[in-house]
């Protein structure tokens, strides 16, 4: 089965058009990665200040491979890099152990 990793990011709410705005203008970039299968950005709506980023991979090799190729060329970039809109990050990693989709 699948792996999820969900990177919870604490945004203030002055920052958070900034995040959502960043993460509509990198549409596509993980989209091609070899073993990658879904992708969320879960905007907060009561009670806390943190963003869910969320994505689904067919194996951990899959997204350590993203991580050490696109994903670390696109984070380093070239000069200046805008200041992060999160205060915070926490990395959570899951293993898919049942899943359901709606039934025809």
């Amino acid at each position: 089965m699948s792996i999820v990793k969900i990177n919870a990011l604490t945004v203030p709410e002055e920052q958070r058009e900034v995040l959502e705005k960043r993460f509509a203008s990198r549409a596509g970039s993980v989209e091609n990665s070899d073993g990658f299968e879904w992708f969320e950005l879960l905007r907060p709506l009561e009670g806390t200040d943190q963003y869910l980023v969320y994505t689904r991979w067919r194996d951990e090799a899959a997204f350590q491979a993203w991580m050490e190729g696109s994903m670390k060329t696109a984070h380093q970039g070239g000069g200046e890099r805008p200041k992060s809109a999160a205060t915070g990050s926490t990395l959570w990693s899951f293993e898919v152990v049942q899943q359901a989709a709606p039934k025809a």
